[in-house]
C-alpha cells in the first residue's frame, strides 16, 4: 500500500463492488482496507477472491479510525440509511449510481455534506470515458464551432431476459426500465457535454415479449439553458450499443464503444470509435481519432480519494447525480402528460417541499 493511499472501506459484495475493488487495486491513491456484507457466505466469498479483509458488522468498519470513506455498492433503496450510517461518523461516501432509488433521498444524501461535514461522490463514471473527455476538450477550445445540438443512446437487450423474479421487472424498482437504468447515464454525459437542463420531454413503449412491467424503450428530448436541444434513446431489447454525438458550427463528433467491455474499461480504448467531421466535409472524410487509454472505474475512485483526502467535493457531486435523477423524473412524467416538456426546477422544488413538508410533520 502506498504512503498516500487512502484507506477506504465497501459495503455491498456484488458483482459491482468487484469490479470497483479491480479498480482500485490498479491505483496508488486509494485502498479498500475492509469489506461488508450482511451475507457471511458473501464475506467468505469476497475475501478469499478479492483478497479484502472482511468484517462482521458495519459497526466495526465505521469505527477505524484509520478508514476515511466508504464506498456503497447496495440496492439503490439502501443508498440514503447506509449513506447516513456513514457520514454520521464522519467518513466520505461514494455511492454508485443512481444517488439514490427517488430524488427525495437523492436531496437528503446530499444534505449529509453540510450536516456532517463530509462529501459525497456519485458514480456517474461515463462522463469519464476517454472519448467524452476528448469531445469535451474539443468543445472547450471551440474546435466544433457553436454547439447546438447533442444526441446519445444507451441500450442493451435486458428486457428479453426478465423474469418476475428480477427486481428489473417492477415499475417501482426500475421505473422507466432503461430510461431508470441506462438513460441515466447519457443524461449526465449530456449535462456534462451540454450545460444546464432545463426541461425533459419523453414518450415510451412496451415492446418485450416477456410481459414485464416496465417500458422497454424511451426517447428523452432535453432543452438546454443556453437553447441547445439533445436527444437520449435507451432500448431494453436490441444490442448494446453506448453512443454519442455532439453537433457543431465547424464540426461533428461521433463516439461509440463496445458495450462488452463496460466491465474492463481499460480496454475500451481498444474497442471504441471516435471521430470528427469537420465543415462540409461528408462521412468518407471524417478523421478518425486515436482514443487514449483510460480507466473511467480507477480514475472515479481517485476522484473520490482526493475528496476524502482534502474534503473538497469532485465534479462526481451530489448535485449533479441529482440532476440525473431528476432528468429521469421529469422524463416520467412527461411520459404520463403524452410528452409534454417538464422543467428541472419544478421536480426538483417539488421534491424539497415534500422534503420538507415531511420534516415538518416530524418535527
Amino acid at each position: 500500500m502506498s504512503a498516500n493511499a487512502v484507506p477506504v472501506g465497501i459495503v455491498g459484495l456484488g458483482r459491482w463492488a468487484k469490479v470497483l475493488t479491480r479498480a482500485a487495486a490498479k491505483s496508488e491513491k486509494l485502498k479498500i482496507v475492509a469489506a461488508f456484507s450482511r451475507s457471511e457466505e458473501k464475506r467468505r466469498a469476497f475475501e478469499q477472491e478479492m483478497g479484502v479483509p472482511a468484517v462482521s458488522d458495519l459497526s466495526t468498519m465505521l469505527a477505524d479510525p484509520a478508514i476515511k470513506g466508504v464506498i456503497l455498492t447496495v440496492p439503490n433503496e439502501q443508498h440514503l440509511p447506509v449513506a447516513a450510517e456513514v457520514a454520521k461518523t464522519g467518513k466520505h461516501v461514494y455511492t454508485e449510481k443512481p444517488i439514490a432509488s427517488t430524488l427525495e433521498e437523492g436531496l437528503e444524501i446530499a444534505a449529509l455534506q453540510q450536516k456532517y461535514g463530509i462529501t459525497v461522490t456519485v458514480g456517474h463514471s461515463a462522463r469519464l470515458m476517454a472519448g467524452i473527455r476528448s469531445i469535451r476538450a474539443a468543445i472547450d477550445i471551440g474546435e466544433l464551432g457553436r454547439v447546438a445540438f447533442l444526441e446519445a443512446n444507451f441500450s442493451n437487450e435486458r428486457a428479453l431476459e426478465l423474469t418476475p423474479q428480477t427486481w428489473r421487472w417492477y415499475k417501482d424498482k426500475a421505473p422507466g426500465g432503461p430510461l431508470s437504468q441506462l438513460a441515466i447515464h447519457q443524461f449526465d454525459v449530456l449535462h456534462y457535454l451540454g450545460g444546464d437542463i432545463l426541461e425533459a420531454g419523453s414518450m415510451a413503449s412496451k415492446l418485450s415479449p416477456v410481459g414485464a412491467e416496465v417500458d422497454d424503450q424511451s426517447m428523452t428530448l432535453l432543452k438546454f439553458a443556453d437553447g441547445k436541444i439533445g436527444y437520449v434513446g435507451s432500448c431494453w431489447t436490441s444490442p448494446g450499443i453506448f453512443a454519442v454525438r455532439v453537433f457543431g458550427s465547424k464540426g461533428l463528433m461521433h463516439y461509440e464503444i463496445d458495450f462488452g467491455s463496460w466491465d474492463t474499461p481499460g480496454q475500451l480504448h481498444e474497442k471504441s470509435v471516435l471521430y470528427i467531421q469537420r465543415g462540409k466535409n461528408g462521412y468518407a472524410n471524417r478523421e478518425v481519432l486515436k482514443v487514449p487509454e483510460s480507466d473511467m472505474f480507477r480514475a472515479e475512485l481517485e476522484m473520490f480519494a482526493e475528496s476524502c483526502r482534502t474534503g473538497k467535493a469532485n465534479e462526481l457531486s451530489a448535485e449533479n447525480g441529482n440532476i440525473a435523477v431528476a432528468v429521469v423524473y421529469a422524463a416520467l412524467r412527461s411520459v404520463k402528460k403524452n410528452g409534454l416538456h417538464v422543467r428541472l426546477s419544478e421536480v426538483l422544488a417539488e421534491a424539497s417541499a415534500r422534503i420538507s413538508a415531511r420534516d415538518g410533520r416530524h418535527a
